[in-house]
Order: C-alpha cells, then structure tokens, then sequence
C-alpha cells in the first residue's frame, strides 16, 4: 500500500529524516514512534504531500503527489485546523463536495453519531471544546473513507468513548483491508492494536518491527521502544528494582 524510498528532508543544516526506508501492507495497522524531534512529523507531513523532500512515496502504486494517490488518502493532522465561521455540518459538506462524493449523508450521520457530535452540528468550529474540535477533525478527515489514513496523535484530547469508538474503527478499517499510519506519544493507546511499529531517532528509522516477532514473549510496545531508543529491557528495570 505504502512505500517510502530513501525519505530525506532537510531544514538549512538540520536533517529531520535522513534516509527512510520502509514498506507497509494492506489491511494493517502501522505505528511510528519516537521521541520528541524525532521526525515522525515530519515523515507524515512528507507523505501527505505538505513538504519537500528527496526520494520516493508511493501510495498503491501512484506518487503521492498524484491526484490518483489523494483520492485514496486521508489525513488526520495533530492539531485540528477548523473554519471559525463554518458549522459541524458545514464542515462535513464542505470536505465532501471537495472530495466530489456521491450519497454520503448516511456516512456524515454514523460519524457524528458515533463520535457524539450529532446534536453539535450547527456549532461553529470556535464553538466547540478542544475535545469536541479533536472529534471534528476525526470525522472530517474519514469522511471520504479513504483506503490508506494517516493520524497523527488521533487520541489527544478525546474522551474515553471518543477513544473506544476510534479503536473500534481502526479494527474494521484494517477488516476492511484499509492501511493505517499512526504517529503517537500514548503507546499504550495502540498496544493491543498494531501490526507492526516504525521506531524513529534522530531523523533515522532505528527499528522496523512486526507484532509477529514478539508474539511468543510478554513484551509490550512500550518495552520494545524503551529497548531500541533508551536500550533499557524490562529485565534490566526488574533486576535494578530486586538490587
């Protein structure tokens, strides 16, 4: 679905992702991680088209900055970006005229009914709580039910039913055989959810990492990314805490 050769983006003398290489499957749900400066952002904001950049991206087989490849992509940006003077409703009609959909009303409705946003539709996006804004951007950026999704930090800032429900959806997108990538700070968020994690520092991709090499130990993600970034195992924190 995804395929990334040789990313590299720099700002003046700073490399922000230095040679990234990688490649993800149909119908899974992938994870990149790592610390702050890292270059996750940067590498989402590369794919989606919003930056510059040496090397390849290919989203089914098109270049990313193709029309045939924006058809297919949705994009779920950390902070939402919503019109003052535009309402819910206005919004979800605005991205589907964009996006030229067809027979969509009841795919606005599930959203915004599964996402608590029903009875906000005649809020203007400065109307509506952080939380409700963050719900917003969910719903506006599946709207045109798009085969590869890429969200980055999607849970910040919702309430525990906004989290069930975008934990439900990302199960049956991935049922569905939809590709997600997610760029998160809250590992365990998507721990019980990933099929394979992308692990960055310093503008490199440090780790590649599948759930099916780790399915035989009681490793978490968490565990594999504090080995990879900090190299701290679960065994070392155990036996520093029995000295």
């Amino acid at each position: 679905m995804l395929d990334v050769q040789h990313l590299t983006k720099k700002y003046g003398k700073t490399t922000a992702c230095d040679d990234v290489t990688f490649h993800l499957d149909p119908g899974s749900v992938n994870v990149i991680l790592g610390p702050n400066g890292a270059g996750k952002s940067t590498l989402m904001k590369s794919i989606i088209g919003f930056l510059r950049y040496s090397g390849t991206v290919t989203v089914k087989g098109f270049s990313n900055r193709t029309s045939e490849a924006r058809k297919i992509i949705g994009y779920i940006p950390e902070m939402p970006a919503l019109y003052q003077n535009l309402t819910v409703s206005e919004h979800m009609e605005f991205v589907a005229r964009a996006y030229r959909l067809t027979d969509y009303k009841g795919r606005i409705d599930e959203l915004l009914k599964r996402f608590e946003l029903d009875d906000k539709r005649k809020k203007f996006g400065d109307e509506l709580s952080k939380g409700m804004q963050q719900k917003a951007n969910i719903c506006l950026g599946l709207l045109p039910d798009p085969e590869f999704v890429l969200m980055d930090e999607p849970m910040i800032g919702l309430d525990p039913h906004a989290i069930k429900q975008l934990k439900l959806l990302m199960e049956e997108m991935r049922e569905q055989g939809k590709t997600l990538f997610i760029s998160t700070h809250i590992i365990d968020s998507v721990d019980m959810l990933w099929d394979r994690a992308l692990i960055m520092q310093g503008g490199r991709l440090v780790a590649n990492v599948t759930r099916e090499e780790f399915e035989n130990t009681d490793k978490t993600l968490e565990d594999i990314f504090f080995e990879v970034t900090e190299g701290v195992s679960k065994e070392d924190v155990t036996s520093s805490e029995n000295d």
